[in-house]
């Protein structure tokens, strides 16, 4: 990360740091090092902010009032204001639906987006179900669930709108559904799943990558009985996502998990619900086919089941470093490089790179978004 300030010159952005100077041409960053203002220029001065790579978010149900499996095109109108938390790219996440809606959903991500969009890039679909366990299905609709075959997921790849799949390793057909979403290009994580210890390392050695928000809805870690939360820790393949709200995990939980993955190994997702910056989120909101009721222990069903979170992705980062002994940076990689490299992408401040970055001030709190080298936030601007 870096610290200075930035320059726009028609269609560049310059950010001239104390520690790092990036120049922007176009989309990508065209240099890293001493960088010269030149005329007619407007400057930003970032005032002792950080430039960060921008922030991804890899689940997301939705937000600002909007359900993605219920209407996947509001996508893109959350996409314009998920900038404004620092996202710059993310996977719009479907819960537990039919194949159907799942083909509509991809249609509208494969398509991209809209005339005119400055939003967060979106990277792919992350469908999450319909092939989750019964018995760990949480806020998913268990009317929607059904085993995996590799011939239901079918032409499901990134080029085809689908980044990435969450199931459960050990249903009948599930090892063969995986392999076939690998060689598709699909990034496969465990979640929502009763796997054994052993059935758990099944599945990444079938080619699984990463766990959905670890611990929540999966087996857990019984000493003598260890369930998939333990394969995921004790298995360095494995990226695990985890959800620190302060309400998914006990922040002693987000510890262990913390000294135990790192920031290599650690990636932080909202699992945000429309609810989230919504007109009346008191008012009551959705996930998926369920009705949510928001209250002060987060969203939940009538029952009591957790239903995806509140949260923001700046948030976040900052509820980690609360929990934990991270520094910013590595708390930063964990909503940048880590999850980027997940999907064989990068997110990094080096020539050549995307021009995404994330501006945040000392206390992490994001004052400028860069997309595609598009620029915007609530920072002074003057002309030099």
């Amino acid at each position: 990360m870096g610290d200075g300030r930035t320059i726009l010159r028609g269609g560049r952005l310059v950010a001239t740091g104390v520690r790092t100077d990036i120049e922007i041409g176009g989309r990508h960053i065209a240099a890293v090092g001493d960088v010269g203002s030149g005329a007619n220029a407007r400057v930003i001065d970032l005032d002792g902010a950080w430039v960060a790579p921008g922030f991804v978010d890899l689940q997301i149900n939705g937000a600002f009032g909007h359900d993605f499996t219920r209407d996947p095109a509001s996508m893109w109108t959350v996409g314009e204001r998920l900038r404004d938390h620092g996202v710059t790219a993310f996977l719009p996440t479907l819960v537990s639906t039919d194949l159907e809606s799942i083909a509509v959903a991809r249609t509208v991500a494969a398509a991209g987006p809209p005339p005119g969009y400055r939003g967060a890039q979106v990277w792919g679909l992350h469908v999450e179900g319909p092939f989750l366990a019964p018995e760990r299905a949480g806020a998913h609709d268990a009317t929607k669930l059904r085993p995996p075959h590799p011939d239901l997921v079918a032409g499901w790849s990134p080029e085809t709108g689908v980044a990435m799949a969450t199931l459960a390793p050990e249903l009948p057909g599930a090892l063969a559904t995986i392999r076939a979403l690998v060689a598709q290009g699909v990034v496969v994580s465990a979640g929502h799943s009763a796997a054994t210890y052993d059935e758990a390392i099944a599945g990444f050695d079938a080619g699984a990558t990463a766990v959905t928000h670890l611990f929540n809805a999966m087996s857990g870690t019984d000493h003598r009985s260890p369930g998939l939360a333990t394969a995921a820790v004790a298995d360095r393949r494995i990226t695990a996502s985890l959800i620190v709200d302060h309400i998914h995990l006990h922040p002693g939980t987000t510890r262990a998990a913390w000294r135990a993955l790192g920031a290599e190994r650690t990636m932080l997702v909202t699992d945000a619900i429309a609810a989230v910056d919504a007109p009346d989120p008191a008012g009551g909101s959705t996930l998926g086919s369920h009705a949510v009721h928001i209250g002060d222990h987060g969203p939940r069903l009538a029952g009591g089941v957790l239903a995806g979170s509140l949260l923001t992705l700046d948030a976040a980062v900052r509820n980690l470093l609360d929990a934990t002994d991270s520094s910013p940076a590595e708390a930063v990689a964990t909503v940048t490089s880590t999850p980027a490299r997940l999907l064989g992408r990068r997110r990094r401040i080096a020539a050549g790179e995307p021009a995404d970055l994330t501006i945040v001030d000392a206390d992490l709190a994001v004052t400028g978004t860069v997309i595609g080298g598009d620029f915007s936030g609530r920072l002074n601007e003057r002309t030099v």
